[in-house]
């Protein structure tokens, strides 16, 4: 259950907890966010506040978002954090970032350490609300950033870096090695901006059919999409969608698919139509 202590606080292993404590990263990071007076910050997992300090020391106020019981309380009496936080003891997987920018009149600015077992279902849930965030810098496993940015025809271009690049510019910012952290996790880091997109470059009527579509395709991605996709659409279909029925999941761009999407739910609204 426990692992090393730090600052008095045992990293948690249910909470994939792993403390940031080299100060040039920190000084990076932080410099990569860039925040400013007066924007509407929100922290997630900020743990024992390695970046909740010097990001808090540029602003008035900020929001944190904390599951763990303990570093809430913590962050809430912490002296010289305690007048500039709002704090959430809350999971940030329940959380309604929508509300928070209401309440904050301006769109989030979201920023945190994520660990690796949330990481993936985390970003997913943020992406239904980028229309209430104007960009995201997240500490991830660097095979999770590598799969945000990869490019089709690759093994790490999978139906995560899709649905990111739909929704968002993406830019790594800094590798960080295990050895800034406290416990040294077994496997090294990297910093990641996600800017969604503010003009929509390829733009779906039915992003649950976009879903539907990738999730088919790369379950099966050692198959071609001929067979994958089979059930959705023919070969020949495929074809005239300027796609090559003999593609795997990988090979297909991420405007292709937003192509399978629409055509599909052009197809679903005929249908009806004419029912």
């Amino acid at each position: 259950m426990h692992n090393r202590i730090h600052q008095g606080h045992f990293a948690r292993k249910r909470f994939g907890q792993n403390f940031l404590n080299d100060h040039c990263v920190i000084d990076s990071i932080v410099s990569a966010i860039h925040p400013l007076p007066g924007e509407a910050v929100i922290e997630i997992g900020p743990g024992l506040g390695a970046l909740t300090e010097p990001v808090v020391d540029r602003l008035d106020k900020m929001t944190v978002i904390e599951l763990d019981r303990d570093l809430a309380t913590r962050l809430i009496n912490h002296p010289k954090l305690k007048d500039k936080l709002i704090v959430h003891q809350q999971d940030a997987m329940k959380t309604d970032f929508s509300a928070l920018a209401k309440l904050a009149g301006q769109p989030l600015r979201v920023f945190g350490n994520l660990p690796y077992n949330i990481s993936t279902p985390l970003m997913f849930r943020l992406f239904g609300y980028t229309n209430t965030i104007s960009d995201m810098h997240f500490m991830l496993q660097k095979e999770v950033v590598k799969r945000l940015v990869a490019a089709p025809d690759s093994k790490a271009y999978g139906r995560l870096t899709v649905m990111a690049q739909y929704y968002c510019r993406i830019i790594p910012v800094l590798e960080v090695p295990s050895t800034a952290f406290t416990p040294a996790p077994k496997v090294d880091s990297a910093v990641v901006r996600l800017t969604p997109h503010r003009q929509q470059p390829n733009p779906v009527s039915d992003i649950r059919l976009l879903g539907l579509i990738t999730t088919q395709a790369f379950n099966q991605r050692r198959k071609t999409i001929r067979n994958s996709l089979g059930e959705l659409f023919t070969p020949e279909q495929l074809t005239k969608l300027s796609i090559d029925p003999a593609f795997r999941a990988e090979n297909v761009t991420v405007a292709q698919y937003c192509r399978l999407t629409n055509w599909l739910s052009d197809q679903a609204t005929h249908s009806n139509r004419s029912l």
